[in-house]
């Protein structure tokens, strides 16, 4: 099912799935969100090593009626009993993905120019970054200075809006300028609506062009693996005692 949650760990659980169920391929991959490849190279031992199986029936996201009436039907497809519980961070310095580390000077640029009033410990903590990052962006002494380009942290989702308002509030306030840089907010609304549309108009092709090249390439590699240990097994054949059965004999006769 498509708008249907996919187990806490895919792999692991089409892993124990193809181990201890009579399920088919199509029905493993569909409920573990997976490419039917992957799931026929771990029935084929060509990737089930790398995963340990997980029970999704002991983690409570499948019922063994649900696995029973899969088995009976082909066709049907197995139902999430509960979805896994998203895994949140409440405490420690603020988490960047990976993806998105690269636009923290951009951020970084955008608050030094249109709020000079928030500190840098301020800015260290709202996106996450070190103070002599900010030091260098600020003195133009970065190494990437030359592609530094200010933007919105809220849209380059570095933070929220209300995180980056309390921040300003706060270091308005203590500089006594609160009040001040108000104007035009419609205008200034609408630049941010457009600039949020584009910026998630491009991330979501991204991760989609990200995606579709991370399937194809897994499904290749297991493809190649699979052929590797065809080959290895043809070669691994005695493919010459044959011939010399026929070889001695030829030889005895003179």
């Amino acid at each position: 099912m498509a708008d249907q949650p996919t187990p806490l760990m895919p792999h692991a659980t089409a892993t124990w799935l193809v181990d201890n169920t009579g399920l088919s391929f199509e029905q493993i991959a569909a409920f573990c969100g997976l490419h039917i490849l992957e799931v026929q190279a771990m029935a084929d031992d060509l990737a089930g090593s790398k995963y340990t199986g997980r029970d999704p029936v002991y983690a409570g996201e499948l019922t063994q009626a649900e696995i029973e009436r899969g088995q009976e039907d082909s066709n049907y497809v197995l139902k999430m009993q509960k979805a896994p519980a998203e895994v949140t961070r409440t405490k420690g310095p603020r988490y960047t993905p990976v993806s998105k580390r690269q636009d923290k000077p951009d951020g970084i640029a955008w608050i030094l120019r249109n709020h000079p009033e928030v500190t840098d410990a301020q800015i260290s903590k709202l996106i996450g970054t070190t103070r002599n990052t900010i030091g260098a962006v600020r003195e133009r002494s970065h190494w990437n200075i030359q592609n530094i380009q200010p933007k919105d942290p809220v849209t380059l989702g570095l933070c929220s809006q209300r995180e980056l308002d309390a921040v300003v509030k706060a270091a308005a306030k203590k500089a006594g300028i609160e009040g001040a840089g108000a104007a035009d907010p419609v205008v200034e609304a609408s630049d941010k609506a457009k600039l949020i549309e584009e910026l998630r108009r491009e991330r979501d092709q991204n991760e989609k062009a990200a995606a579709e090249a991370a399937q194809e390439a897994e499904a290749a590699a297991w493809l190649e693996a699979k052929r590797a240990s065809e080959e290895e097994q043809l070669s691994g054949t005695p493919i010459d005692t044959g011939s010399a059965e026929p070889a001695t004999e030829d030889s005895e006769q003179p």
